[in-house]
């Protein structure tokens, strides 16, 4: 599953089987680290035009996906990444729904990843940020 270049998915068994990320990635050999800044809806001017939760996953998640290929690699480069959510129960109702995008834009590459409710964000109408490390 995360085999993909070169990373090497670490799920102790003791943790018992991750649904949807994975536990720890073994970064390749020889690879540059990319950081990713935090990427959300906002549009090139800056602005959050997009309101609806799953959207703003969609746009955050796809320009997090620039960033990795504007430095030559490609979603399964992504080794770990953070999701900040302003809202936790819109985020558990839209599970369905962020998984269609999940699959869309990263197909079954799961990082090693982390979920965190936040008070707000930058922009006001900000739901969802994205940040992430890729190895490239």
């Amino acid at each position: 599953m995360n085999e993909a270049k070169g990373w090497e998915g670490i799920n102790p068994d003791e943790l018992g089987p991750p649904k949807g990320w994975t536990n720890g990635m073994l970064a390749p050999a020889g690879g540059r680290i990319l950081l990713v800044a935090g990427q959300d809806a906002a549009t090139a001017e800056g602005i959050v035009e997009e309101e609806d939760f799953v959207r703003q996953f969609d746009l955050a998640l796809a320009k997090t996906l620039v960033v990795v290929r504007n430095a030559g690699g490609d979603p399964t480069s992504i080794g770990r990444m953070t999701v900040f959510v302003t809202d936790l129960d819109a985020y558990r109702e839209s599970r369905k729904a962020i998984g269609e995008v999940w699959r869309a834009r990263m197909g079954r590459h799961y990082p090693a990843m982390a979920l965190v409710e936040v008070s707000r964000l930058v922009d006001p109408l900000g739901k969802v940020e994205i940040e992430a490390t890729a190895v490239i």
